[in-house]
């Protein structure tokens, strides 16, 4: 048996964690299940995440690990080749952090909301206002650190990070690709070539179908 479970599901956050195993070459065992639409993902998860959340990762040692962007930087640190995160000594280490914990607080984070807005103490008659709301944060959210990065070939410079892998998973969610293009067009070219990956080609495939 694989040494690592990732309890994901397709078109979520926990594809990121994919494409960062699969570019390790890390074998993993999936379980699968939408914690936001099915009961019984929720209740699967339940037993190591009492949040009933994904991703969320064990490890070999039954170690739980859970919060997109903690994974990433653990997985990317804990691995030198290939190197898929600035070292604690290079000058790009405080972007990345910068950036990978912005993607995750004040982007991610508020497709919690979506599924039920009453989590934030409106009626379901207001989702429709209150989705496009989101969306409109979300883009404005995107633009800022649009404006703040001068990428290379990757968001960092020359070589890819899991940031790379984040912001195009991230991206693909509401308000989708064409806005994200349109408000973030410096990232928007890097993203076409983490898509365009021949490694991970076939992930992106099946799991954004």
């Amino acid at each position: 048996m694989p040494p690592l479970t990732l309890y994901g599901a397709e078109a979520s956050g926990s594809v990121a964690v994919e494409a960062a195993l699969t570019l390790l070459g890390l074998p993993y065992r999936l379980v699968e299940g939408a914690t936001w639409a099915e009961p019984e993902a929720r209740e699967r998860v339940a037993p190591v995440n009492a949040m009933r959340q994904i991703p969320t990762l064990v490890l070999a040692s039954g170690e739980v690990m859970t919060e997109s962007a903690a994974i990433l930087i653990y997985l990317a640190d804990g691995h030198a080749e290939p190197r898929l995160a600035p070292a604690l000594d290079d000058p790009r280490r405080a972007a990345f952090l910068r950036w990978m914990l912005y993607v995750s607080s004040a982007i991610y984070a508020l497709h919690w909301i979506k599924p039920d807005v009453t989590r934030i103490g409106v009626p379901p008659s207001a989702r429709d206002a209150v989705v496009a709301a989101v969306h409109d944060r979300i883009a404005f959210c995107w633009a800022h650190m649009d404006r703040q990065l001068t990428p290379g070939r990757f968001l960092l410079g020359e070589s890819l990070t899991v940031l790379d892998l984040y912001v195009a998973t991230v991206s693909r969610f509401g308000p989708w690709r064409p806005r994200f293009t349109e408000v973030a067009p410096g990232m928007a070219a890097v993203v076409r070539r983490v898509d365009e990956d021949p490694r991970l080609a076939a992930l992106w495939a099946a799991r954004f179908p």
